[in-house]
């Protein structure tokens, strides 16, 4: 039995492209598991597809991430998200869960909206003023659909 192997080299000028599947049902459920995976092996930054959706929710974020920006042109457009850590290498984001999924959706009215942590963490609302954390909803007095907690 003979095994043969090829491999095939680029050149360094051309840039390495970056295939990800953009073909999901839930994008917000996709873009937190990137979020999480990244985190837990402690990279400093992921690759996700675009989308209205995610940019609001990275936005939401507040302060559990570095930064975000978008690449590419057209339909191959993704966000390069930067994670932050502390220090020592210490995770800024300990945790994320979705709440509200495609085949069973969550909504809070103004008065019941969730405290994350103690407050030590957030909640991303999707509000008809758009998405949100928990404290910018109560500030505003709008409930909504909880997509994530985040802490």
């Amino acid at each position: 039995m003979v095994t043969t192997t090829t491999t095939t080299t680029t050149p360094a000028s051309t840039p390495k492209k970056t295939k990800f599947s953009s073909n999901v049902s839930d994008p917000v459920a996709d873009l937190l598991t990137r979020i999480r995976n990244a985190n837990t092996a402690y990279k400093d930054e992921l690759v996700a597809p675009t989308s209205k959706l995610s940019k609001a929710v990275l936005v939401a974020h507040e302060g559990f991430i570095a930064g975000y920006e978008r690449e590419g042109e057209g339909v191959h457009q993704l966000f390069r998200v930067r994670l932050k850590y502390g220090p020592r290498k210490q995770r800024t984001i300990t945790g994320l869960r979705r709440v509200s999924k495609p085949g069973r959706r969550i909504y809070r009215g103004r008065g019941d909206l969730p405290r994350v942590m103690g407050g030590l963490g957030i909640a991303i609302v999707s509000t008809s003023h758009g998405v949100m954390t928990d404290r910018d909803a109560a500030r505003n007095g709008i409930g909504g659909e909880v997509l994530a907690y985040v802490w």
